[in-house]
């Protein structure tokens, strides 16, 4: 558990990058406090991530816990007239579809989202960095999860780069 986004995030990468499997998740219920996450973790490496973690992440606990609940995985689209917007979760990112530059983001209500609407505005879903290495907040993650489905939909047209 943790007591705000950004640190799910970074230790979800730290994790990640050591090898470790995770995800991220909404914590059970009765544990919630608003827009929080949880880590879920395999419980037999503990004691491993519990070291990893130690001097690079604040956690609250590491906690066998049930009723932990998915992020939202489905991705929506809705097509416009020569437009395309994905929405994940409360977070929407739409694109102009034959050249993949990102021409409204909407959505959330937390801090970051302005800095993020400043920072990938006008430019292609190709050439942005993650939404979740730039933001803290869920709605930073929910954005990243956005153009991840967008990059997927761009590309999959033909009329992506790469």
């Amino acid at each position: 558990m943790f007591d705000n986004v950004g640190d799910a995030i970074r230790a979800e990468k730290i994790l990640k990058n050591n090898g470790y499997h995770c995800r991220l998740v909404a914590p059970p219920p009765a544990l919630r406090k608003g827009c929080d996450l949880a880590l879920d973790i395999n419980l037999v490496e503990q004691a491993a991530v519990e070291r990893l973690l130690s001097d690079k992440v604040s956690y609250v606990a590491i906690t066998p816990l049930a009723g932990t609940a998915e992020l939202i995985n489905v991705v929506q689209t809705y097509r416009y007239d020569g437009y395309t917007m994905v929405k994940a979760g409360n977070m929407k990112l739409t694109f102009e579809d034959g050249s993949g530059v990102i021409v409204n983001i909407s959505g959330g209500g937390c801090p970051d989202i302005p800095y993020l609407h400043l920072e990938l505005l006008g430019r292609r879903l190709d050439q942005i960095p993650q939404p979740r290495e730039l933001g803290h907040t869920l709605c930073a993650l929910m954005l990243d999860r956005a153009v991840e489905g967008a990059l997927e939909i761009w590309r999959g047209s033909g009329k992506g780069c790469c």
